[in-house]
């Protein structure tokens, strides 16, 4: 068959899924390209998949659930998974009540129901109440519940469970540039943000990197700002989190990570119901066996995006979009 579909404007990873499907000879109808809505028809079988992995495999309470970071948090620690402590807000106020119990302490502020990184912030060492008061209105810029939690260490990596596999591995490490002892901080990011992989709207592998509010502050807290010309090969990170989405590096560690960690994936999975979705766990060390310290899971993501597994900026090809059409049965 192999009609020719107009992929302008659709987001990269339901490009994948699309060219994948006209590969198999499945007829490919774009009903909605802003919203990225395609039906996918072979035979008598039909789906209407969004984004790449909002299908019919997975129910809309699963979806819920992982909409929901401290519905999530309960049910995994009911499995003995490790999440975060910490407590929800709904005010400014409230927030502030806490500060003396996370004083000299490393926290996350984030929303309660975001993905992609939106309205997060980590505090090193809090030590000023206005710390906690910006992050805070920022984070309820994005929802009115707002969590502060335990910061765990160690980096973070995106699980991605198809079914009853976990397909691939990525570690996002967060928005930096490496320094050549001639270019400022901002001119090293517009040379980063050249490369065609990296572009607006998830239509490219990589997003742009950015020098807003959370990065020039970020800067600040290292004694730097974005006319500092880095050393050469002087690495300076951008953001705390790693997010493809907020100009993070994609990086595949499929193959190397400890089979433990993939087990802990596929139980969070089974915990809240999920055929598709996007384990981030933090790990202190990948090549050793998961224990009660060395990790924790931050969250659950419901609508992972496959095109960073697909085109990470270092690794191989994981193909995604076969998984996921394999689990909806075009096989």
């Amino acid at each position: 068959m192999n009609d020719i579909i107009d992929l302008d404007g659709l987001e990269m990873s339901t490009q994948e899924v699309v060219k994948e499907a006209l590969n198999r000879d499945i007829a490919v109808e774009i009903i909605d390209r802003d919203a990225n809505i395609i039906r996918l028809t072979k035979g008598d079988k039909k789906e209407i998949i969004q984004q790449a992995t909002k299908t019919s495999a997975d129910s809309y309470i699963s979806v819920e659930i992982m909409g929901n970071k401290e519905v999530t948090k309960i049910l995994l620690s009911e499995e003995g998974i490790r999440v975060p402590s910490g407590m929800r807000i709904k005010t400014l106020e409230e927030a502030l009540g806490y500060y003396d119990d996370f004083t000299g302490k490393d926290l996350v502020v984030k929303p309660q129901s975001t993905n992609f990184g939106l309205g997060v912030v980590v505090i090193k060492n809090l030590s000023q109440k206005e710390e906690l008061e910006n992050a805070v209105r920022f984070a309820l810029n994005y929802d009115k519940t707002v969590l502060l939690e335990e910061f765990i260490s160690g980096k973070e990596y995106r699980f991605l469970v198809v079914g009853k596999e976990v397909v691939a591995v990525l570690h996002r490490e967060p928005a930096n540039v490496k320094g050549d002892g001639v270019n400022s901080i901002k001119r090293l990011v517009e040379i980063k943000n050249k490369d065609p992989r990296r572009g607006e709207g998830y239509i490219t592998p990589l997003e742009k990197i950015k020098l807003g509010e959370v990065e020039i502050e970020f800067l600040r807290k290292q004694a730097l700002n974005i006319d500092y010309i880095p050393k050469k090969d002087e690495k300076i990170y951008l953001r705390e989190n790693s997010n493809i989405s907020t100009g993070g590096d994609s990086i595949d560690y499929t193959d190397q990570v400890h089979k433990g960690y993939k087990d802990i994936a596929l139980k969070c999975a089974k915990a809240v119901g999920a055929k598709i979705t996007g384990a981030d766990i933090m790990i202190d060390d990948i090549f050793m066996e998961p224990d009660k310290n060395n990790y924790g899971v931050i969250e659950m993501n419901f609508n992972p995006a496959i095109h960073m597994h697909d085109h990470p900026y270092l690794g191989k090809n994981r193909e995604i979009e076969k998984k996921v059409l394999d689990l909806l049965g075009f096989n």
